[in-house]
């Protein structure tokens, strides 16, 4: 697996979630709120979404979506806030054993990708089941140093 980018390995550092057991559409809007920020300020924005404080705006799977208010039609994707904050923390402690200042990282790419199917069987009436795929997601983040406080 390869990432979006190749950028400069001397001011960035990098996390890859492989085949997480989350949803890669409640994934991918929660990588657009916080792609661009710095560190601190989207994992506070996780936290919040964690403790159900903040609604995630869905912008491209919002079909029969509730709305928020604020925010339009949204959610709280919990599970997929905690694996991106994982995934972040992780980065950030690759930037650390590298020698990067952590205080001045700033989100560079964040991507949400459809993994491989974990296979199932979900069982039905008279002996038989149906098949029943559970969606896993890709994940890849890039933290780059930033030169202004």
């Amino acid at each position: 697996m390869g990432y979006t980018m190749d950028p400069d390995p001397k001011t960035t550092a990098k996390a890859y979630g492989k085949e997480l057991r989350v949803s890669p559409k409640k994934s991918y809007e929660v990588c657009n709120m916080i792609r661009g920020k710095d560190v601190d300020t989207a994992l506070s924005i996780l936290e919040d979404i964690i403790e159900k404080k903040r609604a995630v705006p869905y912008r491209r799977h919002n079909k029969l979506t509730a709305h928020n208010k604020g925010v339009g039609s949204g959610g709280y994707p919990v599970k997929a806030a905690m694996v991106i904050k994982e995934t972040i923390e992780e980065a950030q402690s690759n930037a650390e054993d590298k020698g990067l200042d952590t205080e001045r990282m700033k989100i560079l790419s964040i991507a949400a990708h459809r993994g491989r199917p974990t296979k199932g069987n979900r069982p039905r009436a008279h002996g038989r089941s149906t098949p029943f795929h559970r969606k896993t997601t890709n994940l890849e983040v890039i933290l780059q140093e930033t030169e202004e406080v």
